[in-house]
């Protein structure tokens, strides 16, 4: 356990958490809706704190980020616990219960991601901003070691403690859940609001940002809702990359899982507005490869999370017409 950041002292020994819009006043004793922040003789404490649930080496692309050191592995850990309760939760295992940690400290997490000739370090699984401290410390350590950062988040984080943790993070994938603000109220606890303020925020800033939206049949894949939903990505930016993902029946929720006719429909209503629209999860005749939107010509071929970059020169442009590619690849790594 170690100090918090971003509280308060209320009355009656109780602490208010400022980390993320749900505020939380904690009583002695006991813990926020995020269960690692805790309120302990009337200071907030972090369990979270270098007590990870996994540590593995995966491939970029299964964040998913596209646009990003395509082909590219990246060492991926996470905090248990989250700051919000989604019903159809596919990680509800680590985010939804108190399952075994271990203890791995900022300065071990950069020695592992070095060894591993990793990229950097993913912080992803469950919801790592409820681990800000933890992220803070490792992502300045990884960073003097010529790191990157990537962050992978429901984006329910207040502005000022958001604005911090840009300081460290190189990229991002954001998780909008819906548009619609029953949903988030109803079935992941939370709201709609902070998290569009989240996406306009991140993309405002140097931080490389694509967006996922989990399509779940009969919630939130409407047409009206998809169209709102990428009508909201290109007010921000038409080039941020969307995936479509399938869901899959998990946690307390057992509707069916996501045809491919729905990402199909998805990336048709998506596909005249965004440049770079994905099919996540499942394989689809369209969501796999990235082309150049000038010519057409495949930049980064794959086939699942095997990823080939093909059609760019060394210097970042498309090797048929020259149109530099809004991809921050392998060809200008920093390790």
């Amino acid at each position: 356990m170690r100090e918090a950041e971003f509280w308060r002292s209320e009355d009656n020994n109780r602490v208010r958490c400022l980390l993320c819009p749900h505020e939380c006043s904690i009583a002695e004793g006991k813990a926020g809706i995020c269960r690692v922040r805790v309120n302990e003789f009337g200071k907030l404490k972090t369990s979270a704190y270098g007590n990870v649930v996994s540590l593995s080496i995966d491939p970029i692309e299964k964040k998913p980020l596209y646009h990003f050191y395509p082909g590219s592995s990246i060492l991926s850990t996470g905090p248990r616990g989250c700051n919000l309760s989604c019903q159809f939760c596919q990680n509800w295992n680590i985010s939804q219960l108190d399952g075994p940690t271990s203890h791995v400290s900022p300065e071990k997490l950069v020695e592992y991601a070095v060894r591993e000739r990793s990229i950097g370090i993913a912080f992803t699984y469950t919801e790592p901003i409820i681990a800000f401290e933890y992220i803070m410390d490792a992502g300045r350590i990884a960073h003097e070691r010529g790191l990157v950062n990537v962050l992978v988040t429901n984006g329910y984080i207040n502005p000022e403690p958001l604005s911090k943790l840009l300081e460290v993070i190189d990229a991002a994938n954001i998780d909008l859940k819906s548009m619609d603000d029953d949903f988030y109220k109803k079935v992941c606890g939370a709201t709609l609001s902070p998290v569009l303020e989240t996406i306009r925020a991140v993309a405002k800033s140097d931080t490389h940002l694509e967006v996922t939206n989990l399509l779940i049949p009969g919630f939130n894949d409407s047409d009206i809702l998809i169209d709102k939903l990428v009508d909201f990505i290109a007010s921000v930016d038409r080039m941020i990359p969307l995936h479509f993902s399938a869901y899959y029946p998990a946690y307390r929720f057992t509707a069916p899982p996501t045809p491919v006719e729905t990402l199909d429909r998805a990336f048709d209503i998506a596909k005249g507005k965004l440049v770079y629209v994905y099919g996540g999860n499942r394989r689809t005749a369209w969501g796999n490869d990235t082309r150049c939107p000038e010519c057409g010509n495949v930049l980064v071929e794959r086939d699942g999370y095997s990823t080939r970059v093909r059609g760019i020169s060394a210097d970042g442009l498309c090797e048929k017409c020259g149109r530099k590619v809004d991809i921050e690849g392998a060809w200008n790594r920093r390790i």
